[in-house]
């Protein structure tokens, strides 16, 4: 990726905790909350990474986009400008 690393959004850590306390739970339990708990666990955990990853790829393409603006973008010095950068 490079960059900067940014931490996990906030919904995703939540969703993540929520799906571990069902698999806890089904699991401490036993009996049929194992058939219901796993794989709603794992569609919640799922649903949360692709939340996060389509975000991650909308910062990465909006800061792409930006750098590429600004390599296009003319610069128009004044005569002082000039004056000011010369000088230096």
């Amino acid at each position: 990726m490079g960059g900067y690393l940014h931490g996990m959004w906030g919904a995703t850590i939540i969703a993540g905790a929520f799906g571990l306390a069902l698999v806890v739970m089904s699991l401490s339990f036993f009996g049929g909350a194992v058939v219901v708990a796993l794989p709603l666990a794992i569609l919640i955990i799922a649903g949360a990474a692709v939340a996060d990853f389509t975000r991650q790829r909308k910062q990465a393409a909006s800061l792409q986009e930006q750098r590429d603006r600004a390599r296009t973008d003319k610069v128009d010095f004044t005569e002082r400008d000039r004056q000011t950068l010369v000088s230096e």
